[in-house]
């Protein structure tokens, strides 16, 4: 049940705002609804859904703070983890990097956004291991997951996946060179493709956003 409302949320089958009932989902699931009241939870501790009492329960809206929070501290992980990478990727971390870039050129050719979103963190994931530092790609995932639905409406809408695949190729040969400072700076342009995004959904889709605090 929460692998099935968290695939909705993240999917965008349910919209920022969009409202949803521990009896309507207790009664689709024909279970009593404690087990939706954990699950919904859980989605409110990772910021997914927004429950406050005697109201109805609503798929959170983006948070402007809360994504400034979470690109914050994702991209300082990610420059010392591209740094490290870069010292220390030896022939099998760069074969593991090649590798990944086949699968993701794979995506891009039929246009496969869920499976690249699978591929694009394996390959930070990846990135990760050759640094030697798997621990970070746990802070990495949590910060990523925050600002994903953002990410799949820039890849539903705007048709970004060449740009990615090529960052990720920039980054990747940055690296096999062992050369931090250019890692890092792909790497930090990659992580700022975010800003277009956000710019165009608050023009289009205001109401995705929370309002902003007084």
């Amino acid at each position: 049940m929460f692998d099935y409302l968290h695939d909705q949320i993240t999917s965008l089958d349910l919209r920022p705002g969009d409202k949803i009932s521990e009896a309507d989902i207790a009664a689709r699931f024909s279970v009593s609804r404690q087990p939706v009241r954990d699950a919904f939870s859980r989605l409110a501790n990772l910021d997914l859904l927004l429950i406050r009492p005697q109201r109805a329960t609503e798929v959170r809206r983006f948070s402007m703070r809360e994504i400034e929070k979470s690109r914050f501290v994702r991209a300082a992980v990610e420059k010392e983890v591209l740094r490290r990478a870069s010292a220390l990727c030896d022939a099998d971390g760069a074969a593991m990097l090649d590798a990944a870039l086949v699968e993701q050129d794979k995506a891009l050719e039929t246009r496969d956004v869920s499976h690249f979103g699978t591929l694009d963190y394996e390959f930070h994931k990846t990135i990760c291991g050759i640094a030697q530092a798997d621990f970070a790609f746990d802070v990495i995932m949590t910060e990523k997951g925050k600002v994903d639905r953002l990410c799949r409406l820039a890849l539903s809408k705007e048709r970004r996946l060449p740009d990615l695949v090529t960052d990720h190729r920039q980054i990747a040969e940055a690296i096999k060179s062992h050369d931090a400072e250019q890692a890092i700076e792909v790497g930090m342009f990659h992580l700022s493709r975010l800003d277009e995004t956000i710019e165009r959904i608050t023009e289009t889709n205001e109401n995705y956003f929370e309002a902003p605090e007084a």
